[in-house]
């Protein structure tokens, strides 16, 4: 059994807690509020059946010493100072989840807090997303495709604000050329989602611009809510003209930005992403210049090399060049032709000589004597051994015709014997007891045959 050290216990609780919930949101009341002089805050959250402690260390907290703030998530600077919180206070609190080892505890690390409105509009922004989202709104198969470097677009923003001033600025560098209208609307407040719609649906019917650009600059949510609302959704899903969407910043995510073409995370990002810097368009057609050369120079080198080649071939291919190569090779096939008839004729002379020196060994004088003797020698050894042989088979034949003669069942005939057989068997008869009474036999003598049967009694 392992015995577990507060430590261990600790640290395992702390590394599954903190891994568990990286990043929430709370809903509570404050309670046991206090600010020591640290500028930190520390309060209890709770929802009156449990207790969350919260700290809120002065670095996250939306301070400043004019009069503006800065928000950790959006990074935009606002004003309206701190939020001042208090006992009973209804908020919404977003971080992550920490132990702290000396005592033992959990608590919530705020990053941002916000009253409980704010935390209205957050349902009302998911329960928009999930209707929207359930009407085909955010299908990426509806979503039309972006032109590239276009030369007219429609810009849908505040005409004084500084979103188009960014956009526009960026725009003056980039492209090789391009025409903007300003589409002016209102981007915060009541009237801004009728007028957006409007503008959008303005862009559709003139039917001049390739794409369209919704721009605004950064801001709380309520400050961006007209953008979360289902007329804008509306009218960017109906657009027949590709819409781009750069609202906020590159932490704001808006319904419009689900709902149109394509998303970018900024204003000014939106213009960098319609047109290419002019320096990296001039540094592609000095590339492509360059290019250009290199590709001639080698078109060049490879067509001489091709013409020297085409030069040679038809060099080859000439008449007079042919004859002379047909000259050449009669030549060659002559030298080859005495060679070869040379060497035959060499080779057949060698043979010559050396079967006349073979048959002049195997058939000289002495060799034709010696043969001859033994010719008339091996005739005499034939003779005698044919003279030999016949009167041997000649005596054999005579033995053997005899042995014949005596083994003819037909000889003792000529000497006054007869042959018996039983007729119903044919076989000779040679004991009265291969015979019954009544049997037939046949009674062979030499000048003929006698029929007979037997009689016993």
């Amino acid at each position: 059994m392992r015995i577990f050290s507060v430590t261990d216990i600790t640290r395992a609780v702390k590394d599954v807690l903190e891994s568990e919930f990286p990043f929430i949101w709370v809903k509570g009341q404050v309670t046991n509020l206090s600010r020591p002089a640290s500028g930190h805050i520390y309060f209890t959250l709770t929802d009156g059946d449990a207790g969350l402690s919260v700290v809120w260390f002065k670095g996250n907290q939306r301070n400043a010493g004019d009069g503006e703030s800065i928000n950790p998530l959006t990074g935009e600077v606002e004003t309206g100072g701190k939020l001042e919180l208090e006992d009973g206070m209804e908020i919404l609190c977003a971080g992550h989840m920490n132990v702290y080892p000396p005592r033992g505890v959990y608590q919530l690390v705020a990053e941002l807090i916000q009253e409980q409105g704010v935390g209205d509009l957050k349902l009302a922004f998911e329960s928009m997303k999930r209707k929207l989202s359930e009407k085909g709104y955010f299908s990426e198969d509806r979503k039309m495709e972006i032109p590239a470097s276009p030369k007219r677009v429609a810009v849908v923003t505040a005409p004084t604000g500084a979103a188009v001033r960014d956009f526009l600025k960026i725009a003056e560098g980039r492209g090789t050329g391009t025409q903007i209208r300003i589409y002016p609307t209102l981007v915060q407040g009541d009237l801004a989602p009728g007028q957006i719609a409007d503008a959008l649906d303005l862009v559709g019917e003139d039917g001049w611009a390739e794409v369209v650009v919704l721009v605004r600059g950064g801001g709380s949510l309520e400050d961006l809510w007209a953008f979360n609302t289902e007329p804008v959704a509306d009218a960017i899903f109906r657009s027949t003209v590709p819409v781009v969407c750069g609202v906020g910043h590159e932490v704001d995510f808006s319904i419009a930005d689900y709902v149109s073409d394509k998303r970018v995370a900024t204003p000014s990002h939106a213009a960098q992403e319609l047109w290419p810097r002019r320096e990296t368009l001039i540094q592609a057609v000095d590339e492509l210049d360059n290019g250009l050369v290199r590709s001639y120079e080698n078109f060049l080198d490879i067509s001489s090399s091709q013409f020297e080649t085409l030069r040679k071939g038809l060099k080859w291919l000439s008449p007079a060049q042919r004859i002379e190569r047909l000259l050449a090779s009669f030549e060659e096939e002559e030298q080859r032709l005495e060679r070869t008839v040379y060497s035959f004729f060499s080779k057949k002379n060698m043979e010559v000589d050396n079967f006349s020196r073979r048959l002049s060994v195997s058939f000289g004088k002495d060799k034709i004597s010696r043969m001859e003797q033994d010719v008339v020698f091996l005739s005499d050894r034939l003779g005698r051994a044919c003279s030999t042989f016949l009167h041997v088979i000649s005596a054999e034949f005579e033995n053997t015709a005899n042995s014949l003669r005596m083994l003819d069942p037909e000889s003792p005939l000529e000497r006054g014997y007869s042959l018996v057989t039983v007729e119903k068997n044919g076989t000779f008869l040679r004991s009265p007891d291969e015979v019954l009474d009544g049997d037939a036999i046949r009674v062979r003598v030499k000048s003929g045959e006698v029929r007979a049967k037997i009689v016993t009694k």
